[in-house]
């Protein structure tokens, strides 16, 4: 994987897409256990809008993943203490495993009709969300408080 100082258009696009799908996911995950029950018992064919954002991010997450192989990732900011630089690391990589494995379990619930896949799917997504969170929160704290321009990275692109 090569390295570069920040993320080129395609990447922070790709970021910020992934980013409102999973948003608009979690917006709309209401009521999708009834929905699953009724597919299940009546065989009903109508495929609610949550499990199509949960399929566009799961594709959008694939293309991610592909880019940043080729294109790679900034180092992290200098000067920061190592602890900070693999809970980085680590937290990136949950994000993307929880990223993944939510919507493949969606998937598993929705379309092979595996109720278990479903009740993971929903403590997964929760996850996800909440590590989102945290991800944000600590992207907020670069800029406010150590202001050493990574979050910066994600709206600017590389030239």
């Amino acid at each position: 994987m090569a390295r570069q100082e920040g993320y080129s258009g395609l990447q922070i696009g790709l970021h910020w897409t992934v980013a409102v799908l999973i948003a608009a996911a979690f917006l709309t995950h209401e009521d999708m256990g009834r929905a699953l029950r009724n597919r299940l018992e009546s065989g009903e064919d109508a495929t609610p809008l949550h499990v199509w954002l949960g399929i566009g991010a799961l594709v959008f997450i694939a293309i991610r993943i592909v880019v940043r192989a080729f294109h790679g990732a900034p180092p992290p900011p200098a000067g920061q203490p190592r602890w900070a630089d693999l809970a980085a690391l680590w937290g990136h990589r949950a994000l993307y495993l929880l990223m993944i494995a939510a919507p493949l379990l969606g998937i598993g619930a929705w379309y092979g009709g595996l109720r278990t896949s479903g009740e993971v799917h929903e403590v997964v997504g929760e996850a996800l969300v909440i590590l989102a969170a945290a991800h944000a929160v600590v992207a907020l704290l670069h800029a406010v408080v150590k202001r050493d321009g990574v979050l910066t990275r994600m709206f600017r692109p590389q030239v």
